[in-house]
């Protein structure tokens, strides 16, 4: 059976909730000029896995890992079988390996490696994933100034420099754990009266 990207993506995520515990699954986010098939959220990790169905080719990948390597704290290649013979030569030596396999009608899934920390993660490119009203709840708990007549790279600079490292990683989990994207558009909002009022 060839698997298709559709294929893989449920029983991964049962599979990684049993690996990993209390996890969150982020579909399709742009990370710079490329996209992250899913962003598993950790307690203090995000990680980004990238899906390489049967059908998929290398072509893109290089350019993929360049914006992975960027975002996240870990990162796994995720591949059917038919590239399990060379897809260590494709992907860095710290990302992790998932091979996917179907037999007797379901898939299974075996670590072939397991991440390693990922050296090139740039914390100024993994505070990007926070939208505006997020940042203002880190900058509210930790009593960091509005700065409301600022743009956002100038308070993710802020909390990147006020902040101990590990609590910005646990902060983002932690904003990740809880986003709700049905209500985004009211957050929005929201912030931007309070900005008005504040003028």
């Amino acid at each position: 059976m060839t698997l298709s990207d559709r294929d893989i993506r449920g029983p991964l995520f049962d599979f990684l909730e049993q690996e990993y515990g209390m996890i969150r699954i982020i579909e399709e986010k742009q990370t710079g000029r490329a996209r992250a098939d899913v962003v598993m959220v950790l307690y203090d990790r995000l990680c980004g896995i990238e899906i390489k169905s049967d059908a998929d080719t290398y072509v893109r990948l290089k350019n993929q890992v360049k914006y992975y390597n960027q975002y996240f704290d870990l990162n796994y290649v995720v591949c059917g079988s038919s590239h399990a013979l060379h897809i260590d030569e494709h992907v860095p030596s710290f990302w992790g390996i998932i091979i996917a396999e179907e037999e007797n009608g379901t898939i299974d899934f075996y670590i072939r490696r397991h991440p390693l920390p990922n050296p090139k993660m740039k914390p100024e490119k993994k505070i990007t994933l926070l939208w505006r009203p997020e940042l203002s709840a880190i900058q509210r708990k930790y009593h960091l100034p509005a700065y409301q007549q600022k743009s956002k790279q100038f308070v993710q600079t802020k909390i990147l420099e006020k902040l101990d490292p590990q609590d910005i990683h646990t902060e983002i989990s932690a904003a990740l754990f809880e986003r709700d994207y049905t209500l985004i558009n009211a957050q929005l909002d929201e912030y931007r009266k309070e900005h008005r009022r504040r003028k």
